[in-house]
């Protein structure tokens, strides 16, 4: 669905008239350089991240410019895991104020912090925890597509993991991740290397030799998850109901993967689903609960035909299927990734969708619940909350509807259903073993929620 409102913007007449701007963002293409301008590379107090950030920024072919300078920048990285004093904050302030000035169109500011329950006194807490609010106010006044986001880092995290979250968070893949905090832990599993920065195979196919299976691939946001991992280097099944068979063979097609007919609300589902990927593909990486349905009523007018579907695809099937994938002998391998995707309806609510928000809500309740589970055998599972995005469903919403969804964020438009595929392929990396529980939302940080 084509965004009018964005592409009058743009144009010399929007501007001349004074009509507020709709940035164009800037998304991940094969090919394109990791780091699209300079970053600056900065912290303090006792921080452990800022020399190899700068280093890694330099080996990427960009400078890490000294902090004072009117150039233009692309990314901004302040070190504040060693910051535990009021004081520390203030000078926090003193770097920030004049680099958010220097940040150009689609941008990329991340923030680095330390785990508030193990700094030591309530001081060093409360200046941990208070870089969530900061992070989340600095992504409402960012402009022209620029983001913002907190990289909360354990003392023993996973350095692989926290490799891949920094290329995640400054590359042109996170264009509709603003205001997120991600809690980087141990590692989970066998431990990844980071990709060589001298690989550039290595930096465009990071999903090279790993199997992943999409439910609802036929179609809008689940079919471009089969795209973008398939061009990351996976092998894709895609899965779908029969009666979407054709879009489902076109999706397979498309992607030179599998494509598998099932209804995941049946009793065989979970069976016919990892016996399938153990007897054709030897086990399986990556499994994506994408599959979802709505059957929007007011709540008053409700009826058991509306709600009892809609639990059983959003999140009964994903709960079977979990607990197959967890059960030994499962296909799921050492370093196994899950990514459920929930919804900002699950976070906020939403008017004549108390089916669907309960149903997302619950992938949430059920990702931290598992998490441990997952963990013990060398997996992990994450969520991803698509607020507004483009696809034919929202295209089809009443008018102002549309325009209040598109508007109501810091980015100013609707999101791309790529751009849910790029935080799940960021989640299904075998390096990203140290994020696991963890609720991301891809809604250029709206307004609503948390």
């Amino acid at each position: 669905m084509s965004d009018f409102l964005a592409t009058l913007s743009n144009t010399g007449i929007a501007k001349q008239l004074g009509l507020p701007t709709v940035p164009a963002l800037r998304r991940h293409s094969p090919g394109d350089p990791l780091l699209a301008g300079p970053v600056l590379v900065t912290s303090v107090g006792d921080g452990r991240f800022a020399k190899p950030v700068a280093a890694f920024v330099e080996e990427h072919g960009q400078r890490a410019p000294a902090e004072a300078g009117e150039e233009k920048l692309y990314g901004v990285v302040v070190d504040l895991s060693g910051a535990r004093t009021l004081a520390d904050l203030a000078a926090a302030q003193q770097l920030l104020t004049p680099a958010v000035r220097r940040l150009g169109p689609s941008g990329r500011l991340l923030l680095i912090g330390a785990e508030p329950a193990e700094t030591t006194g309530a001081e060093a807490a409360a200046v941990a925890q208070s870089l969530d609010g900061l992070i989340r106010s600095i992504g409402k006044e960012l402009r022209f597509g620029a983001t913002a986001n907190l990289l909360v880092v354990a003392a023993d995290a996973a350095p692989a993991a926290i490799d891949s979250s920094i290329r995640f968070f400054l590359s042109a893949r996170s264009a509709y991740v603003d205001g997120q905090v991600v809690h980087v832990t141990p590692q989970v599993g066998v431990p990844a290397e980071p990709a060589e920065i001298d690989d550039p195979k290595a930096e465009e196919r990071p999903l090279a030799g790993r199997i992943a299976v999409v439910t609802g691939a036929a179609r809008g946001i689940g079919a471009a998850i089969a795209d973008t991992l398939a061009r990351d280097g996976a092998s894709v099944v895609a899965v779908d109901v029969p009666a979407a068979g054709e879009g489902l063979s076109r999706t397979a097609n498309r992607i030179g993967g599998t494509a598998l007919q099932l209804d995941i609300t049946a009793p065989d589902a979970a069976g016919r689903l990892l016996g399938h990927l153990a007897d054709r593909h030897d086990g399986v990486d990556l499994v994506v609960h994408n599959a979802g349905i709505t059957r929007d009523k007011l709540l008053a007018n409700m009826s058991s035909d509306r709600w009892d579907p809609v639990l059983a695809v959003n999140l009964g099937a994903q709960l079977t299927i979990n607990e197959a994938l967890l059960a030994k002998g499962s296909p799921l391998h050492e370093s196994g990734r899950v990514v459920c995707v929930s919804s900002q309806s699950g976070i906020a609510g939403n008017r004549g969708q108390t089916n669907y928000a309960a149903s997302k809500a619950g992938v949430i309740g059920m990702v931290r619940s598992l998490a441990p589970r997952f963990a013990e055998r060398g997996a992990t599972i994450n969520a991803v909350a698509p607020g507004f995005i483009e696809t034919e469903m929202t295209g089809k919403m009443p008018v102002g509807t549309r325009e209040a969804g598109r508007r109501i964020n810091s980015l100013k438009q609707g999101g791309l259903p790529v751009d849910v595929a790029e935080t799940i392929g960021w989640f299904g990396r075998a390096e990203s073993g140290g994020l696991n529980g963890q609720v991301v939302r891809v809604c250029g940080q709206s307004m609503l929620g948390a």
